[in-house]
């Protein structure tokens, strides 16, 4: 019955570099082959193609960003001049307002200065007795 021979370390080194002269023919033969080239070229116009197309998309995107910023001043100054509108209003109520109350206030005093002096003038007229 034959034995079995393992293989001793020169032979094994040999058969390793006989594999990698092999893979290394592979690589290059693949490398040569015009196929594998076109598809590279076609990935690389994708690829370019797709740059151009993210390149728009943020372009507009900021576009639109600005847009929306010049709208959203546009709708805070209009919001700050209603504000300001609507605080003029109140200042202007509260100062007739304040007008009002001294109209009344001036017109109370006159009548209770009235009422005073007509008591006065009653009570002269009662002391005199005419």
């Amino acid at each position: 019955m034959p034995h079995f021979r393992s293989p001793d370390v020169l032979e094994r080194r040999n058969s390793a570099a006989s594999i990698k002269k092999a893979m290394l023919e592979k690589f290059r033969a693949a490398s040569q082959d015009p196929a594998l080239e076109q598809q590279r070229l076609n990935r690389i116009a994708v690829n370019e193609a797709r740059a151009g197309r993210m390149a728009e998309r943020e372009a507009a995107k900021k576009v639109r960003e600005a847009e929306l910023a010049a709208q959203a001043a546009r709708a805070a100054e209009l919001a700050a001049q209603a504000q300001h509108e609507t605080e003029q209003a109140e200042a202007l109520a509260k100062a007739e307002a304040a007008e009002r109350a001294v109209a009344l206030a001036a017109e109370q005093k006159a009548e209770r200065d009235a009422r005073y002096a007509a008591r006065k003038a009653a009570k002269k007229v009662r002391r005199r007795g005419y």
